[in-house]
């Protein structure tokens, strides 16, 4: 005669079929492709960046792109990845001439039709608008054209690493001598790893965000899922970064042609050390 089946059994069995009929979040996670930001910013997710920026964080990151690439008033600055500008009206209402670069048309479209109400002011000193072009950071035109560069917005680390370094290279030709590159991120392996989470939630203006991620250690990778809930509705977008160290960093920026000039963990010019939740690297192209 046949045992009955323990309760610890048919639990098993149907935790197993449960796992078996369902696609597992893991397994989305860990397929998410290479080349994922091509799709990534549209929609929900612009809204949400939109939402997370106040003014005032804008208006500090200015002030220290100011101070840390020391361009006189009138000198040509590259903003990429651009956004819907932010950073680059903030920069041209201060006197810099400003090309603007992203991969996203709504993005770049917004900040266009922002150029239309951009309020120069008057006279020879009054600055101009920024310019806006549609386009892929790994394929930067021109050479030896600007002042100064930066790559903020947390997009340092979107690229693998040989995408990484067209971008950085790209960067390197298109600057002047001496010019520098100022690059934000807040995935340096020293400061994301020490307090990583595998789930958050938090709510942006009127999106709640749960956030569900993975860090792949033999691939210093993470996988992310941010589930996106807004007025009853609720999407997922998928997203990977790799995660560099700040020397790993420091490398790629001088095989670039970029000689490393200042580490810092603030807007406030503070020294980066181990769980500073930004780092902020100043370089300078080589004469």
């Amino acid at each position: 005669m046949d045992r009955p089946p323990s309760i610890a059994g048919s639990l098993r069995l149907l935790l197993e079929t449960q796992l078996t009929s369902k696609p597992q979040p893991d397994k989305q996670l860990s397929s998410v492709p290479t080349n994922w930001y091509e799709d990534f910013f549209h929609g929900v997710t612009l809204d949400l960046w939109r939402q997370a920026i106040a003014p005032k964080h804008t208006a500090a990151e200015a002030d220290f792109l100011i101070k840390a690439l020391q361009c006189a008033p009138g000198a040509e600055v590259l903003d990429v990845p651009c956004g819907n500008g932010r950073l680059s009206f903030a920069l041209a209402q201060q006197g810099l001439r400003v090309t603007g670069l992203d991969l996203s048309k709504e993005f770049i479209d917004e900040a266009r039709a922002a150029v239309e109400k951009f309020h120069p002011g008057e006279g020879q000193s009054a600055p101009a608008a920024p310019q806006f072009i549609l386009g892929d950071k790994r394929a930067i035109q021109g050479e030896a054209i600007y002042d100064g560069a930066y790559c903020f917005g947390n997009s340092f680390g979107f690229l693998d690493y040989p995408d990484m370094e067209k971008f950085l290279a790209g960067v390197a030709r298109a600057l002047k001598p001496g010019a520098r590159f100022v690059l934000e991120t807040g995935m340096a392996a020293e400061s994301i790893l020490p307090d990583f989470e595998e789930q958050t939630c938090h709510q942006i203006g009127d999106i709640n965000v749960i956030t569900r991620e993975r860090y792949n250690a033999a691939e210093s990778c993470i996988y992310s899922e941010y589930i996106l809930e807004r007025a009853g509705k609720s999407e997922s977008r998928f997203a990977r970064h790799w995660i560099y160290t700040s020397a790993e960093i420091q490398r790629m920026l001088q095989r670039a042609g970029l000689e490393i000039l200042e580490l810092y963990g603030s807007l406030k010019f503070e020294p980066y050390k181990l769980g500073c939740q930004e780092l902020f690297v100043v370089s300078e192209a080589r004469a």
